[in-house]
C-alpha cells in the first residue's frame, strides 16, 4: 500500500505513520517542517493553509491511501481532497464525535443529528465543531463511498500534545495527596492513537467507507482504574483523595480542563463516555488495556524527560496547584 500522510509528524498521524511503516507500507508524510518526519518516510514540504500554492509539492503522485487529521479551516480539508481525488485510491479523515448535535444522547449511532451550518469552504475561524464537520463534508464531496470518516472521541497514549494523561502522570509522579474526581467507577470511553491507527490502516486496505465512531466500548475503563494505573506506573507515594462532583464544582474546577478526562454526569457526560461503537467494533477495532496506554505514556513521557508536547492552538489543561490545595485543606476534605 502506499500512503500518503497529511501531516504525520506528532500524535495521531505519528501513530499512523508509524504504523505504515511497520508494515512495509510506503508512505509520503506531506507536512510543514515543524517536526522530523519519520525515518523511512519520503517527505513533501508544504503550508496548506496558504491555498493552493501551498499544495503545489502534491501536484504529481499516486497513492493507495490519503490519511487527514486537520481540524482547522475546512478549505483546507476541501484544497487538499479536491486535488488528490484523481490520484487517490481511499481518503481517510480522522474526524471528531463533536460533530453530532448536543445534546448527544447515551447510545447514538452514526446516523444521529448533525451540527448545523458547517461548511466545507469555511476559513479558520470556525468553532471546532463545524471545523470537523465541514472537513468531512469536503471529503465526502471528493471522494463520495471512497471516503471513511473515523469520528473520535478522546484519544490517549504515547505522543499526546493534548496533555491529558500527561497531566494526570505529572501529578501523581509528583506524590503526595491528589485529588482525584469522583466517582472512581465512573466509566469512560477513550482511544488510544495507536489503536485507531491500526484501525484506519485495516479499514482502508479493505475498502471501508462511511462514518464510524472510533473509540472503546463505554466502560473499557473507569476513572478510578485509570488514576490507579498512573500511580502504579510512576511508582510514586501519591494518595488519590476521591472527592464528590458537587463539591468541585462548587469550588469552580472545571470539568474536563482542570481535571482532564473527567466530565461529571450529565449531557457533556453522556456525549463523551457513551457512544455507539457497535460499527466500528464489528469491522475490527480493538483497544488495548488501560494499563498499556497509561504505561506506554509514562515511558514516553520519561524519554523527553517529562515535559511533553503541546500544541499551540489549544489550551494548556490541568489543576492550579493552589486550588487542588484549598480544596485538600476545606473542612471535612477526604
Amino acid at each position: 500500500m502506499r500512503l500518503l500522510m497529511l501531516g504525520g509528524t506528532e500524535f495521531v498521524g505519528r501513530a499512523v505513520t508509524d504504523a505504515a511503516l511497520g508494515r512495509g507500507w510506503e508512505v509520503t508524510v506531506f507536512h510543514r517542517g515543524r517536526h522530523t518526519a519519520p525515518a523511512g518516510a519520503r517527505t513533501l514540504t508544504g503550508d496548506r493553509t496558504t491555498g493552493g500554492a501551498g499544495l503545489a509539492a502534491l501536484a504529481h503522485g499516486t497513492w493507495d491511501l490519503v490519511v487527514d487529521t486537520w481540524s482547522g479551516a475546512p478549505s483546507a480539508v476541501r484544497d487538499a481532497a479536491r486535488l488528490l481525488s484523481g490520484r487517490a485510491g481511499h481518503f481517510s479523515y480522522v474526524s471528531s464525535r463533536s460533530v453530532y448535535a448536543y445534546p448527544t444522547p447515551a447510545g447514538l449511532p452514526e446516523d444521529g443529528p448533525l451540527v448545523a451550518g458547517a461548511s466545507p469552504d469555511a476559513g479558520a475561524d470556525v468553532p471546532y465543531a463545524l471545523a470537523k464537520r465541514g472537513g468531512e463534508l469536503a471529503v465526502l464531496d471528493a471522494f463520495g463511498d471512497r471516503a471513511l470518516l473515523a469520528r473520535a472521541g478522546l484519544i490517549l497514549g504515547p505522543g499526546e500534545n493534548i496533555g491529558r494523561l500527561p497531566w494526570w502522570l505529572g501529578r501523581t509522579a509528583r506524590g503526595g495527596p491528589v485529588i482525584a474526581p469522583g466517582p472512581p467507577d465512573a466509566r469512560l470511553q477513550y482511544i488510544d492513537a495507536r489503536d485507531l491507527a491500526d484501525w484506519l490502516l485495516d479499514a482502508a486496505a479493505d475498502g471501508l467507507g462511511g462514518a464510524y465512531n472510533t473509540v472503546s466500548r463505554p466502560g473499557h475503563t473507569t476513572m478510578g482504574e485509570l488514576l490507579d494505573a498512573c500511580v502504579r506506573v510512576t511508582g510514586s507515594r501519591a494518595r488519590l483523595r476521591w472527592t464528590d462532583p458537587e463539591v468541585l464544582l462548587a469550588a469552580g474546577v472545571e470539568p474536563w480542563t482542570d481535571l482532564p478526562v473527567w466530565l461529571p454526569a450529565g449531557e457533556l457526560y453522556d456525549s463523551l463516555h457513551q457512544g455507539d461503537v457497535t460499527k466500528a467494533h464489528a469491522t475490527g477495532l480493538r483497544c488495548r488495556p488501560v494499563g498499556e496506554t497509561v504505561a506506554d505514556t509514562w515511558a514516553w513521557l520519561r524519554e523527553r524527560g517529562g515535559t511533553a508536547p503541546h500544541r499551540p492552538d489549544r489550551p494548556a489543561v490541568g489543576l492550579d496547584a493552589r486550588t487542588e490545595a484549598k480544596l485538600l485543606a476545606a473542612p471535612g476534605s477526604p
